[in-house]
């Protein structure tokens, strides 16, 4: 089992905590871990772009020529694709983009990232973060007593006054447990947690 420390939000060390390795000690598997993140920003997508085919453009029913004789070349209708104002060649339609991951690869995924951050000393454990005000000052000295800049903040439950700190530091995201998700942890340098979202993380993942 990995031993990692535990800060306060003055930076200082009071304590260690020791992690379960069915969460925070499985074989990485880049595989997964890189579906879940295909998956997740394809499910994102709206999939609402339109143009219309030669079929669905206004206009062109009758034959701008005759045939033959004219010294021009053939053509059937001036909304075909080569015309301008004509219709789009494989024009797109709206389609739906997302894809589905099975709940065992999607939490051997999370375990995966949750496991790389240990292993990079980038998973970082705070006693406890609370706040008797509402004040980006505050955080961002937390953040500056971790020597963290980027970072994934992961609480146990929906704290208004440090989610609202938070929420005007640009490289800085608030999670409660149940939202974490594999792009969030990939996309911050470093990920924050508090002692009770780790326990919680354990009890749901293991």
């Amino acid at each position: 089992m990995a031993n990692v420390s535990v800060y306060n939000i003055e930076g200082k060390e009071v304590g260690t905590l020791e992690l379960s390795d069915a969460v925070f000690g499985v074989e990485v598997n880049d595989h997964l871990v890189h579906m879940a993140v295909v998956s997740q920003l394809a499910n994102k997508r709206q999939g609402t772009q339109k143009a219309k085919t030669r079929a669905e453009v206004r206009g062109g029913g009758r034959k701008p020529w005759k045939q033959k004789g004219t010294g021009h070349a053939r053509q059937g209708s001036t909304r075909s694709p080569q015309w301008t104002g004509g219709g789009v060649v494989f024009a797109p339609t709206p389609r739906d983009y997302s894809f589905k991951l099975n709940k065992k690869e999607r939490r051997l995924a999370l375990k995966s990232v949750l496991t790389a951050k240990v292993a990079e000393n980038k998973f970082i454990v705070v006693d406890e973060i609370k706040f008797d005000e509402i004040k980006t000052k505050k955080f961002q000295a937390m953040l500056d007593n971790l020597k963290v800049s980027k970072a994934l903040v992961v609480l146990n439950e929906n704290d208004k006054n440090v989610v609202m700190s938070a929420k005007n530091i640009p490289a800085v995201q608030t999670a409660l447990t149940n939202t974490i998700n594999v792009y969030d942890i990939l996309k911050y340098n470093t990920v924050i947690v508090t002692k009770a979202a780790v326990a919680t993380i354990e009890e749901v993942y293991a």
